[in-house]
């Protein structure tokens, strides 16, 4: 039995996934042989440290997952172990040559969802904007306070109080000066993000040749590393090592040498998986974040590519040429593309008795087309407002149900997750407010749910109550302070309560002008018309 085949060729583009790998952007992982060359490392015998330690690992291509220098070979009395070490057959990177520690997770993929999810960049925000974008105060400390409420002399309760003020005023105008570049709300918003970002922030202060503090700004937590001995951080940007010591810390670099290393502040998300690094919110939601980067993507490839094609082309008693149908499928595959109403021609034979011939266009997808996964993009979004506990009210959206829940969810949100974070970012800048000055703190604002109407109610109450003067009124309304204001309040208060005390006196001299002569109601008067008594009994 004879089958006649016949073979048709079908051409398909190469579809290539958008989803960017971010595993060889770390650059801790690169080669000693090409660190040792960055700037940074002055030290000839720190590079030299680490070369020795580098030859006698050996050299390959297989990159470490931990490296220590407790891996090496063991040796005796001339001979050596020859047990499998990982340490010796694998390449000493920046993590085994600086002693530093690999993150629980890739800080530049956590850093690039910030920029490429949007719901994940909205709740980013939304936290940064509440917790450290309101600006900051300061406040007497506990201490002052206390002086204060035992001074008994106006005098001295005078001279605090400009104390205070001045105070106030030199250590806000000395905290905004501490960068030439950006404010320090601005140096704070960007450590936050970092911190809801990646799970970890960094505060950099750099002091003067006296030993005072002169510079305070942020750096990105995607370049800095903890050292395994916990004595400091290491940063790779661009061709350069930098090394960072502890604030308040008084050891040297260990990589250079170098005496006066500039300090770090490391605020960060506990995890109890890992001590050295922090773990943003954002990866207890990482599978839905995953799944909504996907589905988007799947959506633009679509809409890019038509998912299928828009058309068949059925040519029937003819045959198109090699180059024709080259030219038919590039004009199909890539000319189209964001060029949906272009024309093509197609010249065909004639018909012949023996053959009709047929050229047909057969539409596949001609309907309105919606994007897909819509209901599992929702589910996605809420799943990582969930997770930073943001609700969807401090977002604009339009789900929000009614005021009074909204409401409730941002006292929530207040409460539950922007007060705790401002609570530790207050504890760990409190030392370099301390080395200025010990009369106040700096504290940041907190997000404000009432009007100015509500809110001047709850001062008119406090003021009405004796709990709080003119001045602080002021203060918590951005307004500078009276000289005198709180002495003359204090004055209308004392004569009002005078006034007051003379009133009531006077009330109860009239009432007692106007009672009975009588002690009670057996020695007292008769109702009139009725005669003296005697014994109880009218006469």
């Amino acid at each position: 039995m004879v089958v006649n085949e016949e073979y048709i060729n079908i051409r398909v583009d190469d579809g290539k996934s958008s989803i960017e790998d971010f595993s060889g952007r770390d650059p801790f992982r690169q080669n000693w042989e090409v660190l040792k060359s960055y700037r940074g490392l002055d030290d000839p015998n720190a590079k030299r440290r680490i070369s020795r330690k580098a030859n006698f690992w050996g050299q390959t291509n297989v990159t470490p997952s931990y490296e220590s220098e407790s891996m090496m070979q063991p040796t005796g009395s001339g001979a050596t172990s020859k047990q499998i070490n990982p340490g010796k057959d694998t390449y000493l990177n920046g993590y085994s040559a600086f002693d530093v520690i690999t993150p629980p997770h890739n800080l530049y993929q956590l850093a690039h969802f910030y920029d490429s999810n949007f719901a994940n960049h909205a709740a980013v925000d939304a936290k940064v904007l509440n917790i450290v974008g309101g600006g900051f105060k300061l406040e007497m400390t506990p201490k002052a306070r206390r002086k204060l409420s035992e001074a008994d002399q106006d005098n001295v309760i005078k001279f605090i109080h400009k104390k205070v003020s001045k105070v106030k005023t030199e250590t806000e105008e000395w905290i905004d000066g501490l960068n030439d570049s950006s404010s320090f709300t601005d140096t704070m918003r960007r450590v936050v993000a970092d911190l809801e970002s990646t799970g970890n922030g960094y505060i950099e202060i750099g002091r003067t040749a006296n030993g005072t503090i002169g510079y305070v700004g942020h750096i990105p937590s995607i370049t800095m590393r903890v050292r395994r001995l916990r004595d400091g951080y290491v940063q790779i940007i661009g061709q350069k090592v930098v090394y960072f010591r502890n604030f308040g810390a008084t050891n040297s670099d260990p990589l250079t040498g170098d005496s006066q290393p500039n300090e770090i502040i490391h605020v960060k998300k506990y995890s109890p998986l890992n001590t050295y690094y922090g773990v943003p919110d954002i990866t207890s939601a990482m599978p839905s974040l995953i799944g909504d980067q996907m589905a988007e993507q799947y959506n633009i490839d679509y809409f890019e590519n038509k998912a299928v094609p828009r058309y068949i082309i059925k040519v029937k008693g003819a045959r198109l040429s090699a180059d024709a149908e080259e030219r038919l499928f590039r004009f199909m595959q890539t000319n189209l593309k964001g060029n949906h109403h272009r024309t093509i021609v197609i010249p065909l034979p004639g018909d012949t008795p023996e053959n009709k011939v047929e050229f047909e266009m057969i539409p596949i997808e001609a309907g309105v087309q919606e994007a897909s996964f819509a209901d599992f993009r929702t589910a996605n979004r809420d799943n990582i407002l969930m997770a930073h506990q943001v609700p969807l009210s401090k977002l604009g959206g339009s789900n929000t149900g009614a005021i009074a829940t909204a409401i409730s969810q941002d006292r929530t949100f207040r409460d539950q997750v922007c007060r705790p974070t401002q609570r530790e970012l207050e504890k760990a800048i409190a030392p370099i407010i301390k080395e200025k000055t010990d009369i106040v703190e700096l504290l940041f604002n907190e997000m404000n749910i009432v009007d100015e109407v509500q809110q001047s109610a709850i001062h008119k109450t406090y003021f009405d109550a004796g709990a709080i003067l003119p001045n602080e009124i002021r203060e918590a309304i951005g307004l500078p302070a009276i000289d005198g204001l709180d002495d003359k309040q204090e004055r209308l208060e004392r004569e009002r309560m005078e006034f007051e005390r003379d009133a009531t006196m006077e009330r109860e001299t009239q009432r007692m002008a106007q009672q009975s002569d009588g002690g009670g109601a057996a020695t007292g008067r008769n109702p009139k018309g009725s005669g003296a008594k005697e014994d109880g009994n009218t006469v």
